[in-house]
């Protein structure tokens, strides 16, 4: 299955390592340096320009041992909210 994380873009719910909220995980210093660094690593993908309010992380590649990080407009707890109804169905 695929999860609509905003705009256009969906990710399928198999690649998806977390859903996180943009205002409480920023708060240590260690998650800004996580998101900095996949940002000038080029692996971050901000999905609008709608303030963010999550972040997702998706293992990609053959062996999943690359990532991609997507800031979405749309809450942690609307995208979990999908995801556990996509997993129901």
């Amino acid at each position: 299955m695929y999860l609509h994380i905003g705009s256009d873009v969906s990710v399928s719910d198999r690649d998806i390592v977390g859903i996180f909220d943009i205002d409480k995980t920023t708060v240590t210093g260690e998650t800004r340096n996580f998101l900095s660094r996949s940002e000038q690593k080029g692996t971050t993908v901000s999905i609008s320009d709608e303030m963010p309010r999550s972040f997702i992380l998706v293992e990609e590649g053959r062996k999943r041992k690359e990532h991609k990080v997507y800031i979405s407009p749309i809450s942690s707890s609307t995208l979990n909210e999908r995801l556990k109804r996509n997993i129901r169905d």
